[in-house]
């Protein structure tokens, strides 16, 4: 077995429909074509042999090198260094309003002294399953056509010579100082009458400065001027990369299938929209002053809405243009990243219960009601059945927001974030003098409360605990005062706090629960730290006035960060990024725990009471 790249050395573009990881070698080692649940066309990442690749790098084994992105953009730059030279690697995407002309750019520039280069593009289409062929074309291009049902096709360009070896492009160049070696993937629809090939110049001219424009005004739009503002902004340019252009939903991670334990067979695939997700990424978005992405998402959310019989049928995930249907389907050709089998795509979770997103959901048109615009009556008639159903509904047992796959239970998260709907639903009413049962949201807000302080408090652990009736504790519970439930000062809170810090914290790190204690997913295996509930837990320290120890631990957490500042779902026994990478809650949550520590650390600094809330 080939041994397969760190994912903390692969770095993240994308053209808001889809994106790409490129290792800090040059390989372009993983890309679904055109959009981000498509199949792959590059797919190395989960197989090394098999998966397919896009290599561009200097020849010889005594290469050094180094990614960074260029600043405030999701342009990202590669430096080779050898004996005999330096060298620049420019990688994008260019941003398009739909998916045609979806392309892929890399721009090669020696800096200093000469070098030789190689390049091998190795398409496997569909995921690796389907054969193509390879056409020379008059313009000097190669057409790579599936010969599977679909036909999809690309064309490659470059003005450097390549050549046609079996199923696969390559070429090897002498460049000196100041050569530069351009080359474009470009998908080629086969019947779009709105289809324009365009030329290698365009691409690595106007379509470069074009893209530099388009992120470094998108960053220029923001608010945020506190600390950490580059780390924040990092984030955000990465959620955005996650976001559709063409539909207003978020993927929750780039990636399909990486293992949350190295050799294990916990591998989902994330390149869906979450209803919580994606509500929380919002909130990300509009603390940040970005509200174009409040709106786009809430269009979508509209169309979600709209088109629902029942409250009910509101699913926990969709695909990025709201289809609902989403077999989940093992690839078992591949070997998957490290060994780590079976290689899912699809997600069978989507048929799961799950309470928390009606409150997630209400959270984010709460937030984009008082922040982002007003929502009109038309939509608040739909908010209105959500809450009504949340209203009936709430005490029945749901699959958790960590979607174990063996039992429903009465869980912690699903009981919360029902409060959260109700309440969030009277705040809107209240402020908009608009039509609702009242009394009624009322009287059901208080019960969950009641329930939640009542029942799901454990005195044996001095904690508020996963589901009604157990004894283990779930990092979930860190949402409590995050949603405002409960306040960082409720004597129980504390207790749970003190509880949480022996049990799951490793000092900036956060485990979710301990899988061998909590509801389990059914399969065997440890898994790493949750990097979101380590953020969860810092915004709560700053709440509660720790304002040192969250700064101390919130800066460490930094530190294992990729060197380009990226996040899987987990950090691993080895400091390593685990899970599907980049993952959108990680970033959102650092966002938000950002920004409450920056507040509140000004607040200290002005002599001010901290713990303000963004609601």
């Amino acid at each position: 077995m080939t041994q397969a790249t760190p994912l903390e050395d692969y770095g993240l573009i994308g053209n808001l429909h889809t994106v790409a990881l490129v290792s800090k070698a040059g390989s372009l080692d993983y890309l679904p074509f055109t959009r981000f649940d498509s199949p792959t066309i590059f797919a190395a990442l989960l197989d090394v042999e098999k998966g397919g690749s896009w290599l561009l790098q200097p020849v010889g084994e005594a290469v050094r090198s180094k990614q960074l992105y260029l600043p405030d953009t999701g342009i990202l730059l590669t430096r080779f260094f050898t004996d005999d030279g330096i060298a620049e690697l420019t990688d994008f995407m260019p941003v398009k309003r739909h998916e045609q002309n979806c392309a892929v750019v890399r721009i090669l520039r020696v800096v200093k002294g000469t070098m030789e280069f190689q390049m091998r593009c190795a398409p496997r289409f569909d995921y690796a399953r389907t054969a193509h062929e390879v056409q020379a074309q008059d313009d000097g291009s190669l057409l790579f056509r599936s010969t599977g049902p679909d036909g999809f096709q690309f064309r490659l360009l470059g003005n450097q010579p390549f050549a046609a070896e079996q199923d696969d492009a390559a070429g090897s160049w002498t460049l000196q100082a100041g050569d530069t070696a351009g080359f474009v993937i470009e998908a080629t629809p086969i019947e779009d009458p709105t289809f324009i090939a365009r030329d290698l110049a365009h691409y690595t001219q106007a379509a470069f400065h074009d893209t530099l424009s388009f992120w470094r005004e998108w960053v220029e739009s923001s608010t945020y001027t506190g600390r950490w503002r580059e780390t924040v902004l990092r984030s955000a340019i990465t959620l955005k990369l996650l976001t559709s252009l063409q539909h207003g939903s978020t993927v929750a991670a780039a990636t399909f299938s990486l293992p949350e334990c190295v050799g294990g067979n916990r591998n989902w695939d994330y390149r869906y929209t979450w209803i919580r997700d994606a509500a929380f990424t919002m909130y990300a978005f509009l603390r940040l002053g970005f509200t174009e992405e409040s709106k786009s998402f809430l269009r979508w959310i509209m169309e979600r809405l709209e088109g629902l019989e029942r409250a009910e049928d509101l699913q926990l995930m969709y695909a990025v243009d709201g289809t609902s249907d989403l077999p989940e389907k093992e690839l078992t050709h591949l070997e998957g990243y490290r060994g780590s089998r079976p290689v899912r795509i699809g997600n069978g979770a989507a048929q799961q219960f799950q309470l928390d997103i009606y409150g997630e959901l209400l959270d984010t048109i709460y937030l984009y009601n008082k922040y982002g615009g007003a929502i009109t009556y038309d939509f608040w008639q739909h908010v209105c059945r959500l809450v009504d159903f949340v209203t009936q509904n709430w005490q029945r047992p749901d699959h958790g927001i960590w979607e174990v796959r063996d039992e429903e239970r009465q869980f912690l998260s699903g009981k919360m974030m029902c409060w959260v709907a109700l309440d969030r639903a009277i705040r809107i009413a209240r402020d908009r003098s608009f039509p609702a049962p009242l009394v009624e949201w009322i009287r059901t807000r208080d019960e969950i409360y009641e329930e939640v302080y009542t029942h799901y408090w454990s005195e044996k652990k001095q904690a508020f605990v996963q589901y009604k009736g157990g004894h283990v504790l779930d990092a979930t519970v860190l949402l409590l005062p995050l949603i405002r439930m409960f306040s960082p000062a409720e004597p129980r809170w504390q207790a749970t706090m003190r509880t949480i810090e022996q049990e799951l914290a490793l000092d900036s790190l956060m485990f979710r629960y301990h899988a061998k204690d909590g509801a389990t997913d059914g399969l065997a295996g440890e898994e790493g730290t949750f990097t979101m509930c380590s953020f969860w837990y810092i915004e709560n320290l700053s709440r509660g006035g720790e304002l040192d120890k969250a700064r101390l631990l919130f800066e460490k957490l930094l530190g294992f960060a990729s060197p380009l500042g990226l996040y899987s779902e987990q950090i691993g026994p080895q400091g390593e990024q685990i899970g599907n990478y980049p993952q959108a809650f990680t970033h959102l949550a650092l966002i938000s725990a950002a920004f409450q520590l920056n507040r509140d650390l000004d607040a200290r600094h002005n002599g001010q009471h901290g713990g303000h809330q963004f609601v």
